[in-house]
């Protein structure tokens, strides 16, 4: 599997001579652009049939894509038949794009008002079944013309501008009625000339439409009929000839090359984004401000306190000077200093899942950064799906170092164990529910399914880069010294007296986890839109700002609680606070549920499963991330209290 060429070159060339605004991206083509002559041949490809929603229909109710040259779809093959276009980036691939050539022919600025596009084909009882049935799923075409998406356009007021929504659909469907399939058509393409003789394609928009009465009437031309006459419906107990037609309509442009993907990647409504990050904004300064001021009041009372309690001698210790003193006995988080640094239980697993964690934590910060910064263009199909893959390799290093580091500093001894299993475990579970359930997808004939030979290069990937690295990784860490503990670590571990109700272990995860996934929902929305609707994301900069507010929102919701667990006299913080932390995974689960149950309407048990499936595997991950993000801020802030006072 090629990967595509890197965009690094024109990164850091748009990064020296542009400084992005920190909530929106600017785009850097992936791609050097392509002039025509007139009568030149714009290439338009195809790709698969997606899931998408309708004006008639704002719901998607299936998950499975099917290949553009499916054999009960009929759609017209170029001569020689369908070749690949690529190669394609190993992002694009897992993602599902299976890019091919199509039989249309597009000369630059030659209209046509309506050609033959194959000979008439007949679609027999059992293909027109299919076919309808892929019509009530809301499958659309995706073209590619000159690398640009095709796509219909829309206002979002009546006066305002035009945007592109991404792909249209197969055909229409109204109430019970059998569907309409789109057999013509009408494709608008705007150019942009940048000099003389020379063009460059900067919009495509499709209006398809269903045309019964339509017929060839040689080897190039053909009767396009009446748009406003009889539909084309597939019958399903019975034949049906299907003609296939198309028009070209060249119009001039001023929109330049370098912003052609504007349109595309517009955001309908802006403001959602801002009040969401106002929003989560004032939660942060909200949060982190009562935290530091309860905190800040409370240690410093506790330190004074113990501070001054320790400067008695105990001969002279008396009830009478501690009444005058206003010096009461040990309570509190100091009295467990002896057992605060215990090692928790399993702390084999606890080391792998923070390596890990740590691994997923730099791989989405930079993704993002990078996101952020352009360097992961739409253009570039697949490009952001190859960068997260590759850079969870390359930090396989920093997760076998933490994941080593952390278990030596717990006092565990079975150091093989930790290196096998930290870059095996995590990454084997990952990746053995990808692998079921794409063997749901092999199973239904999707053409999202990835090629065997894909999942090869993904295994050779992971034991040939990523677990080298990890082994590497964990040998630097496991030959650095542990992190020593402020206070020394009593023999014999102390009695945990029962605590309060809403410091148990359901009661806190739902309180802490809340939180962190507050910051997050609005965009985790979008994201999930851009997943199952087939659509464009590219807001990385409201992602960044949110990605940043979760940590920082992960990590005082965190320190909060341990520090009432460890006043409850409960040393055993450690699994508490990843488990804690964590927690905002069953809230992105829960999430999941209900945007199934507003935006998707399933009826296949593959969609069904995938959904859950994929879903699952978020929050699982989410769980990792947040977790490791709360178990290291709070293990920071536990190690600074406990050196900042005196104990004999």
């Amino acid at each position: 599997m090629q990967l595509r060429k890197s965009l690094l070159p024109h990164g850091l060339l748009s990064l020296i001579l542009l400084l992005p605004n920190p909530t929106s991206a600017f785009y850097l083509p992936g791609v050097v652009p392509t002039s025509y002559k007139k009568n030149d041949l714009v290439p338009l490809h195809v790709n698969r049939l997606a899931p998408m929603g309708s004006g008639t229909d704002a719901q998607v109710h299936s998950a499975v894509s099917r290949g553009y040259y499916h054999p009960a779809f009929h759609f017209c093959k170029p001569e020689g038949g369908p070749k690949d276009v690529g190669p394609e980036s190993l992002g694009a691939v897992i993602f599902g794009d299976r890019i091919k050539t199509s039989p249309f022919e597009l000369l630059m600025m030659q209209n046509e008002t309506c050609k033959r596009l194959c000979n008439e084909t007949t679609y027999s009882d059992k293909d027109s079944t299919f076919v309808n049935r892929r019509i009530w799923e809301n499958l659309g075409h995706d073209w590619l013309v000159d690398g640009l998406p095709a796509g219909q356009p829309y206002h979002l007021a009546e006066d305002g501008p035009m945007y592109y929504a991404r792909g249209f659909p197969l055909g229409r469907h109204e109430g019970e009625e059998t569907p309409v399939l789109h057999n013509h058509f009408e494709i608008i393409i705007y150019y942009h000339e940048v000099s003389a003789g020379g063009s460059r394609v900067v919009g495509v928009w499709v209006n398809p439409t269903s045309r019964k009465d339509s017929k060839n009437i040689d080897v190039t031309h053909a009767d396009c009929g009446d748009e406003w006459s009889d539909k084309l419906r597939l019958n399903e107990n019975g034949e049906t000839k299907v003609t296939w037609t198309y028009s070209v309509d060249w119009r001039p442009s001023a929109t330049a090359w370098a912003v052609r993907w504007d349109i595309l990647l517009h955001v309908d409504d802006p403001k959602i984004h801002w009040l969401s990050l106002v929003y989560t904004t004032g939660i942060v300064i909200f949060l982190v401000g009562t935290v530091s001021a309860i905190l800040m009041r409370a240690l410093k009372k506790d330190f004074a306190r113990y501070n001054r309690l320790d400067a008695f001698n105990l001969d002279d210790f008396s009830t009478s000077a501690v009444d005058e003193e206003g010096v009461q006995e040990d309570s509190g988080w100091k009295l467990v200093h002896g057992d605060v640094f215990r090692p928790p239980k399993n702390p084999l697993l606890l080391s792998i899942f923070l390596g890990n964690g740590a691994q997923l934590f730099f791989m989405a910060g930079i993704t993002i950064i990078f996101a952020l910064f352009g360097f992961l263009s739409p253009s570039n199909r697949g490009s952001l799906g190859t960068a997260m893959i590759m850079l969870y390799t390359i930090f396989g290093f920093v997760g076998g170092y933490v994941s080593a580091r952390v278990y030596k500093t717990f006092g565990g001894e079975a150091w093989k164990r930790n290196i096998v299993l930290t870059p095996v475990m995590i990454p084997g579970i990952v990746f053995g529910t990808f692998f079921l359930l794409n063997l749901f997808l092999w199973a239904k004939g999707s053409s999202g399914a990835v090629p065997f030979t894909t999942m090869l290069v993904l295994v050779a990937i992971w034991f040939i880069i990523s677990v080298p690295l990890s082994f590497a990784g964990s040998w630097v860490g496991f030959r650095q010294a542990a992190f020593l503990s402020p206070v020394r670590t009593n023999q014999i571990p102390r009695q945990i007296p029962p605590t309060t109700q809403y410091l148990r272990p359901v009661p806190s995860m739902l309180i802490v986890g809340f939180l962190p996934f507050s910051a997050i929902f609005v965009e985790f929305y979008f994201i999930m839109d851009s997943l199952w609707f087939n659509r464009l994301y590219y807001m990385f900069g409201f992602v960044f700002l949110s990605y940043g507010v979760m940590i920082i929102t992960c990590a005082a919701v965190t320190i909060m609680f341990v520090y009432h667990l460890l006043c409850a006299e409960n040393y055993r913080w450690q699994w508490r606070a990843f488990n804690s932390a964590g927690a905002s995974a069953v809230f992105v689960f829960g999430f999941s549920l209900i945007y199934w149950v507003l935006r998707l309407r399933y009826t296949g048990f593959t969609s069904m499963v995938l959904y859950l499936g994929y879903s699952s595997l978020i929050s699982f991950l989410v769980f990792v991330l947040t977790g490791t993000i709360g178990f290291f801020s709070s293990w920071a802030f536990v190690r600074k209290i406990y050196s900042s006072i005196r104990i004999d």
